[in-house]
């Protein structure tokens, strides 16, 4: 019945818990309005339930959101304030994540190997501004009207897991072949070492912000200024202790950053690929459930 009518009259506060309910059965995402004690019910069984601030106290005690002063234009702009905090949220934490998980692989190898990290606290103040604290402040302020699409974690862990691999086994290969095999030393080996951080960390940082808007391609200019700078500037030179690395280490450094924006592009390829399919594979009612 309800697939074939969409206006239903005089119908009964149990009935309405029963659209509702049958609705959801469908796997739709249901939205109630109302300000009756009728109602409550509906509203409360409801994914959303929207109450009037004029409307019964029952209504609005199970209501998640409440009209204070009962206008529906007001919602719009609720539903585009919702996607842009989940979707921003979504896309800041592949950053963080990414972060997390060379971190990780970095400490495992490098104790494994029994190798000195090679970073000074203040040069980490470098990656870590350039590449997660400056532009996610950024990134989680923009409008975003991406709908939400389960599987958050899923989704972020796929491409925050292997992209943090790929850049501390970069820096482990640095270490290894730099300063074990050809003896580079300490100082020469934290700048590299912050060079390949920085540049993957940007690319990363370029990639979970397609597609390209002029605040975005702003900042990731910023960001790679700010790195420019911080390697050219002398007073910068002398206060994050960079010391530039011989030419043979700036070879290695340039390969292996070539290389580690190659894999992280497959990387994220991978991903969205994987994306699209579970786009595609959801029921037609779940990309729709906006019109419930």
């Amino acid at each position: 019945m309800l697939s074939q009518h969409t206006v239903f009259g005089r119908v009964s506060p149990e009935q309405k818990k029963g659209i509702v309910v049958a609705l959801q059965s469908r796997g739709r995402v249901v939205a109630m309005t109302g300000d009756g004690v009728n109602d409550a019910l509906a509203i409360k069984q409801a994914d959303i339930g929207i109450a009037m601030n004029s409307g019964s106290a029952a209504t609005k005690a199970v209501a998640r959101l409440v009209l204070l002063d009962g206008k529906f234009s007001h919602l719009p702009a609720v539903v585009a304030e919702g996607r842009r905090v989940i979707a921003n949220m979504e896309r800041v934490s592949m950053v963080f994540l990414t972060k997390t998980a060379y971190a990780t692989t970095i400490a495992i190898l490098f104790g494994i190997m029994i190798m000195e990290i090679p970073f000074l606290p203040r040069q980490l103040s470098i990656t870590d501004g350039l590449t997660i604290g400056i532009p996610a402040f950024f990134l989680a302020l923009l409008p975003n009207t991406q709908r939400y699409i389960p599987g958050f974690l899923r989704r972020s862990l796929s491409f925050a897991i292997p992209a943090g691999f790929v850049v501390g086994l970069a820096l482990t290969v640095f270490s290894r072949i730099a300063g074990h095999l050809w003896g580079v030393p300490i100082e020469e080996l934290r700048t590299g070492s912050t060079i390949i951080v920085a540049v993957l960390g940007i690319w990363v940082l370029a990639l979970i912000s397609l597609p390209l808007s002029w605040t975005k391609a702003a900042i990731l200019v910023a960001m790679i200024g700010g790195l420019t700078i911080i390697l050219n500037v002398p007073i910068a030179i002398d206060f994050f202790q960079l010391v530039w690395p011989r030419e043979v280490a700036v070879m290695l450094i340039a390969g292996l950053c070539a290389v580690g924006i190659v894999l992280i592009g497959i990387i994220r390829a991978v991903q969205q690929t994987y994306i699209r399919r579970q786009l595609t594979s959801l029921p037609e009612r779940r990309l729709n459930s906006g019109n419930d």
